[in-house]
């Protein structure tokens, strides 16, 4: 199983390593919308923790959904999609093949992004218990991406319902990511604790689910 999943992994990484379609995209994605923020804030006074976090994982959603919808196209256009289909592969590999191949691209920008949000908002992003929430709360936001994307991949209007069906269930992630991600920066782990305990319980909910359903998903 491991090795039917790093293969799958290692395509797609290979694939995007060619093309660098999907990465770029997403990188100009969250670039932009950290740069707009930086602009339309006032980041000397107390509210610069807040703007900083909320300009940081609106940026993460908005390249995260970039980034499903132009890697589902791309499998689509290719043929890509059907092989894996028929191939001898159990569907809970395929899905967590593809939960990490998106994840490794997420980090990448999100690298950047952290970067970029300390330089722009004089934040201390590289505590530990900010990671941990950015590690949860990215986890969140893939697992019920990379569910949704296969869901819609066949629909004329995907562009309009992957949103539709991701936006709804991903916003008490981003509630919970961006609220404890405040009180990191804040200095307050103490308070943190109920936001990063609740963002787990959303991680393991919908990684349960999205493992269990994601086989029917695929076959439609």
């Amino acid at each position: 199983m491991l090795s039917q999943l790093w293969a799958i992994v290692q395509r797609d990484l290979l694939s995007e390593w060619r093309a660098r379609e999907v990465v770029i995209g997403m990188l100009v994605m969250a670039l932009l919308t950290l740069l707009v923020f930086n602009f339309a804030f006032d980041l000397t006074g107390a509210q610069r923790v807040a703007s900083g976090s909320g300009a940081f994982w609106v940026a993460v959603v908005f390249a995260t959904l970039l980034g499903f919808g132009r890697a589902t196209a791309l499998e689509r256009q290719e043929g890509a999609w059907e092989g894996l289909l028929l191939s001898p592969v159990e569907r809970p590999v395929i899905f967590l093949a593809k939960l990490v191949s998106m994840l490794s691209f997420v980090v990448v920008v999100e690298a950047v992004a952290l970067v970029v949000m300390a330089v722009l908002f004089g934040l201390p992003v590289f505590r530990s218990g900010v990671l941990v929430v950015l590690a949860l709360g990215t986890l969140g936001l893939c697992t019920l991406g990379t569910l949704f994307s296969v869901m819609t991949a066949q629909a004329k209007a995907r562009e309009v319902l992957l949103p539709a069906l991701l936006f709804p269930l991903a916003i008490p992630v981003v509630i919970s990511a961006v609220r404890g991600t405040v009180l990191e920066l804040s200095g307050f782990s103490a308070e943190a604790a109920p936001w990063k305990s609740l963002l787990g319980g959303f991680v393991v909910l919908f990684f349960s689910l999205s493992l269990v359903t994601f086989g029917a998903v695929a076959e439609e």
